[in-house]
């Protein structure tokens, strides 16, 4: 099924909490948020990019490099480091109208943008018979929970990790849905959504320093030598 308006939405706060500063801080010689925006901008299937954020310097930013992006200034309400995205996705999806909503985030950027052409294509092409579309990284390791029980695997036989039937671990890179969906369900994930798998370096997620450190690296060798 073709979509005929296909939104890309980036919510980003002024504050984080974790590491100090995290949207715009410098990462690989620019600012963390333009890497995603920069991604988003190469996607001839987006149709709109819109960021969502209550901070003046990411929208001075961005009037500055990328005028053709919408702004939404997040309302009093939407604020607090305790609202659920969905809140903000709900807000989001009734200021902007579309067909499609693709959400992804700031801290994910060594996502490129052939995979989140290859994302929207695939479930274009599986529309309806599943209603949503969310990113994965494929796990095969040896996983216990917090009782010592082995989850995946049996200790008794030990099969190479290779061998192990993988299990998805949800990566936040990429969400499909439509608005429909977003308010029947009350969430991004649907009642029959595709686990779309990614590589495990596309998803490299920041949520700590070390994960800062890190995406820093290897964003300086993809820039360096056009791999990873």
């Amino acid at each position: 099924m073709k979509f005929e308006k296909v939104v890309a939405l980036v919510p980003m706060r002024h504050h984080s909490q974790r590491v100090p500063q995290k949207n715009f801080r410098d990462l690989a010689g620019k600012p963390l948020y333009k890497h995603i925006l920069t991604t988003l901008s190469q996607c001839s299937l987006i149709d709109q990019i819109v960021v969502d954020t209550d901070s003046p310097v990411i929208q001075e930013g961005i009037a500055e490099a990328f005028p053709e992006i919408t702004v939404l200034e997040r309302p009093e309400h939407l604020k607090a480091d305790d609202i659920p995205m969905n809140e903000i996705l709900f807000y989001d999806t009734e200021q902007i109208p579309a067909d499609l909503y693709l959400q992804t985030h700031s801290t994910n950027p060594l996502l490129r943008a052939e995979t989140i052409e290859k994302a929207i294509g695939k479930f274009s092409d599986l529309y309806p018979a599943y209603d949503s579309l969310f990113s994965v990284t494929r796990l095969q390791t040896r996983l216990w929970d917090g009782l010592a029980r082995p989850i995946n695997h049996n200790p008794a036989i030990l099969l190479q990790t290779q061998d192990l039937p993988p299990l998805y671990e949800e990566n936040s890179c990429i969400y499909i849905f439509t608005r429909e969906g977003l308010l029947k369900k009350r969430t991004r994930i649907g009642e029959r959504p595709f686990l779309f798998e990614i590589p495990a370096m596309e998803a490299q997620d920041i949520d700590e320093e070390q994960d800062f450190l890190i995406a820093d690296l290897l964003m300086k060798y993809r820039l360096r030598d056009g791999s990873l």
